[in-house]
């Protein structure tokens, strides 16, 4: 399905969003809850909202897709900013397959955070405990504040290097610069 609300079905397997390939049963469905463990990722630098509505959402080929930078080529061989931004533009086409992502909430769980993805065989042991639960309907917004509270958490020293090595919060900003979300939020503490 594209932004135009044109469903593309390949080999009836994918629906194509302009560059992203997603499962095929994405169309089935008109509202979406993403859930995510918010993580450091080998690749990404982080991973959230935004990873989990690209890779996660994508069909096999969409994950080569955008792991090869949308070139098609090797999945380990691509341009770091290439892939990150990749991956915002992957993300960016599943709210606008629905209507400017008006059916989704976005939900991130801040605890037991790995500098390791929770796909990794042997993920390295937790840095960061308990945060708390963040929710938005902007993934820019949740994975910015995600970022932010834990990199002002007790630990979070291998989780800020394995950001900053991967450079990892270009995906931020190109997915804002792109029209996904905005990186700006009001914090509502829900338990006070």
């Amino acid at each position: 399905m594209s932004a135009d609300g044109v469903v593309k079905a390949v080999n009836g397997t994918i629906v194509e969003c302009n560059t992203a390939y997603i499962g095929s049963h994405f169309a089935n469905y008109d509202s979406y809850v993403v859930l995510s463990h918010f993580k450091g990722h080998s690749m990404a630098g982080f991973g959230g909202a935004i990873k989990n509505i690209s890779i996660g959402l994508a069909s096999s080929e969409g994950k080569a897709w955008i792991h090869s930078g949308g070139t098609g080529g090797s999945i380990w061989g691509g341009e770091q900013d290439a892939f990150l931004e990749t991956m915002a533009e992957a993300g960016k086409s599943v709210p606008d397959c629905l209507g400017n992502g008006e059916h989704i909430i976005y939900i991130n769980v801040l605890n037991n955070i790995s500098i390791d993805c929770d796909c990794d065989g042997s993920p390295t042991e937790p840095d960061i405990y308990d945060i708390g639960i963040l929710a938005s309907t902007d993934p820019v917004a949740i994975d910015q504040a995600s970022i932010d509270l834990c990199f002002a958490a007790e630990g979070s020293e291998s989780l800020q290097q394995r950001v900053e090595r991967q450079n990892g919060l270009h995906t931020l900003e190109h997915a804002e610069e792109i029209g996904l979300g905005s990186r700006t939020y009001d914090l509502v503490d829900i338990d006070e």
